[in-house]
């Protein structure tokens, strides 16, 4: 489809005609954001169509094709569960661009055939002349013809102060008309508007997971090692001529145990205990995979207006430029000449500071108001002092005033110390027509929140830096970035690298939607995990594309629903406190992580192991089934268990993960396999109390791993929570009497259990030992 020209040619006086709109209807399509929605179909099943369903599927297959039913079923409802929970979430990817979409439902007055009339905004095609009005919302780009307005454009600039706009200026759609009327032409539609081309940001916009590349990584590793050792078994029995219905189970059995079932499940459930303490504590989760993914940030790009400002005009500083006035004065004489409606930010944050003041000054009375004029760049106030005597309060740009009151050097070189700091500076007259004398100077911004410095002094702590990535202009952003601790390099509009590192540049200002995007991809490239911090729609492909992307109090739906979290008190605290859970969230995920990496690998190992020590397979699948399960659901329940964030940044390191393994599961390996070897030529034990001992091993050394992998340091030093330990001991009992009283297997001696126990204490405390050292030498966070 054609791209709408700017350069578009209409006579004011009559429009379009119906037949010239219907063509270019036609040709430039509707004033709107289209998207196609996937069938419920075809999101279920790309549910089903990845690694780890892959592998519990083919599992399910294999248990049907010889006859177990029983393990198959359960297999099968664990991918179920996976698969619903997947379904429920993944609506909320794209209700960002229904959002959007729904800005531009809008009705606009437009001349068509010569004649004003009321349409659907999403009928607006370019070269059609539009009437704008007050607190009409500006339904698509145009140039405006003729009249002046004032623009409030923070939902895509981020400025937060309003902006003039007469014949010849650009008001983009999304804006809102703040005082006066216009007439405008479109000059373009849709998603060629600055507003629609946002939405299109949000719905391209996508990073990996590093949750997703993590648990992709890891069944990766695990199928790899499964092959390998499958393969192996095969031969050897095929070798020991072992009959095919026993190869075949012990096939099966190696799948089992190779497939990491609860993983999908337990990263969620962790989530999703993380996002219901998160939500007591103000903070939302619009996906789950957002609070992971807080965990691994290590730079965070704020917007300036409404995230680290008030989003509110304030006084910043008055100055006297004449001699007995003082800076109470000023702001008492500056009110009468401030509209009194409420419509007017700047005019309503000089009453309130007004409200305040104690003048020296006797204040005249108010006879006579004009509000703000956009062709004279002033506002004007007649009033009577108490003699009788007219006097004249004019409030209005430095520019303009100096026609009606001359400024002097001290003045000029004030005002240019004001300006070059970012400040939007008034200046007020007072007198009588002829003789005007400036009285002051009022300094505007937009203040910032009075916990900004110290949520940003908290999260360098975290190992988490700060930019300010603004749409406003650099000597304003920067004298922000003064105030709160962000001081640096400032990159300019149209002057973003492709690939930038947080030391690169503090501030990027005067920038807009793509940009704002562009700065969360560059330092993607740059290798950092990007959390972005903002409010308006402006902000939503950013807050899109960030690993985090965070909504504060005040934004808008389009921010929201783009973010992964969402604050819903004032202050920025909860960033931190989101921060803090995430990697507390990431503790109890990594220790499960590390834990089914030993157990599966130990357990491949062992199968081959104990078919080259007995000639026969030591576990059946019904028995690799239920260690299975045992263990993975205890293990589960490690995700509500206590844990202590780091103080830096979390990342998925495979490669540690890996190295730290070798040396855990060789430990384990050994105990198993002196108990196998104990069991088998000491004890004497038949094949049926093998297999029984081979899986009541397996359950009481993956307790033990649970808790030795819970912390750290020694695992003594902070107790489990009470739910784990209630979890435990179920199971230890719960295994011990089905071992004992041959229930589903062939029954142990109690003496065989309760020594077993008692090994396992002591392996425990022997692994911890070795934990604390590999882990000192080997950081796997």
């Amino acid at each position: 489809m054609d791209m709408p020209s700017v350069a578009v040619t209409t006579d004011p006086a009559v429009g379009l005609t119906s037949d010239e709109a219907a063509g270019r209807l036609a040709r430039y399509g509707r004033n709107e954001v289209v998207e196609k929605p996937e069938s419920l179909p075809k999101r279920l099943a790309q549910h089903f169509w990845a690694p780890v369903p892959w592998m519990l599927e083919a599992t399910v297959v294999l248990q049907l094709v010889i006859g177990e039913r029983i393990e198959a079923g359960l297999i099968a409802a664990l991918l179920l569960f996976n698969v619903a929970l997947g379904a429920f979430q993944e609506g909320r990817a794209n209700t960002a661009l229904a959002l959007l979409k729904q800005h531009l439902s809008l009705r606009a007055t437009a001349r068509r055939d010569g004649r004003w009339s009321e349409l659907p905004a999403a009928l607006l095609v370019p070269g059609d002349i539009v009437q704008l009005s007050l607190a009409a919302i500006v339904p698509a780009d145009m140039q405006i013809v003729d009249g002046s307005i004032l623009l409030d454009q923070s939902m895509l600039t981020g400025e937060s102060v309003a902006a003039e706009a007469g014949a010849g200026k650009t008001a983009y759609a999304g804006s809102m008309v703040r005082r006066g009327e216009a007439v405008a032409v479109v000059t373009a539609t849709g998603r060629s508007t600055y507003f629609g081309r946002t939405a299109e940001l949000v719905r391209i916009a996508h990073v990996e997971s590093a949750e997703v590349k993590a648990v992709l990584g890891l069944v990766r590793n695990l199928s790899v090692l499964n092959a390998a050792i499958v393969v192996g078994l095969v031969a050897y029995a095929h070798a020991i001529a072992l009959p095919t219905s026993q190869i075949i189970e012990l096939v099966l059995t190696a799948m089992l145990s190779a497939v990491p079932v609860a993983l999908p499940a337990t990263f969620t459930l962790a989530a999703a205990l993380g996002a219901k303490h998160l939500a007591l504590k103000g903070v939302l989760l619009t996906r789950l995979t957002a609070l992971h993914e807080a965990a691994t940030i290590d730079v965070l790009c704020a917007d300036k207006t409404g995230t680290l400002t008030q989003n509110k005009i304030g006084i910043a500083a008055v100055h006297t430029t004449c001699a007995g006035w003082t800076a109470d004065d000023v702001l008492a004489f500056a009110a009468l000449a401030s509209s009194p409606d409420g419509r007017d930010p700047i005019d309503m944050a000089i009453r309130a500071a007004a409200q305040e003041a104690k003048p020296g000054q006797a204040l005249p009375t108010l006879r006579k108001f004009t509000p703000f004029e956009p062709a004279t760049k002033r506002a004007q106030a007649l009033a009577q002092d108490a003699d009788g005597h007219e006097v004249r309060i004019v409030k209005g740009a430095p520019s303009v005033m100096a026609s009606i009151a001359p400024l002097d050097a001290a003045a000029s070189a004030e005002l240019e110390t004001l300006s070059s700091a970012g400040y939007r500076t008034l200046a007020i007259a007072v007198g009588v027509p002829g003789r005007m004398a400036l009285i002051g100077l009022i300094a505007l911004n937009d203040p910032p929140r009075d916990d900004s410095a110290t949520l940003l002094g908290e999260l360098r702590a975290l190992g988490v830096p700060t930019v300010i990535v603004t749409g406003d202009t650099a000597a304003t952003a920067a004298t922000v970035g003064r105030v709160i601790g962000i001081t640096g390099s400032v990159c300019s509009s149209g002057h973003i690298p492709d690939r930038v590192t947080p030391d690169d540049f503090a501030i990027y200002a005067g920038v807009f939607p793509e940009e704002k995007f562009r700065v969360v991809k560059a330092l993607q490239r740059g290798g950092y995990a990007v959390g972005m911090c903002g409010d308006g729609a402006n902000d939503a492909p950013a807050l899109r594309q960030a690993q985090m992307g965070i909504a504060v109090e005040t934004a808008t739906d389009v921010a929201k629903a783009a973010a992964g979290l969402v604050l819903t008190k004032p202050g920025l605290e909860g960033i931190v406190t989101a921060v803090k859970e995430g990697r507390t969230v990431f503790q109890r995920v990594l220790t499960y992580t590390i834990g089914i990496l030993v157990n599966k690998v130990v357990t491949l190992v062992i199968l081959g192991a104990g078919l080259l020590l007995t000639g026969q397979a030591v576990l059946t699948p019904m028995l690799q089934a239920l260690a299975m399960f045992t263990n993975d659901f205890v293990s589960m329940a490690r995700t509500a268990d206590r844990a202590t964030p780091s103080t830096r940044p979390n990342a998925w390191r495979l490669r540690n993960l890996t190295i730290a393994t070798i040396p855990l599961a060789a430990f384990k390996f050994l105990f198993c396999l002196l108990v196998l070897a104990t069991g088998a030529f000491h004890l004497g034990l038949s094949h049926g109390q093998i297999q029984t001992l081979v899986f009541v091993m397996f359950v009481f050394a993956g307790q033990a791993l649970v808790f030795v992998l819970r912390e750290r340091g020694h695992l003594w030093n902070s107790r489990p929570s009470s739910l784990m330990m209630l979890f435990s001991a179920a199971d230890i009992v719960v295994v011990s009497t089905l071992a004992v009283l041959g229930i589903l297997m062939t029954p142990l001696p109690l003496g065989v259990v309760l020594s077993l126990f008692g090994a396992t204490i002591v392996f425990a405390l022997l692994l911890d030992q070795l934990k604390v050292v590999l882990f000192h030498h080997v950081p796997v966070d």
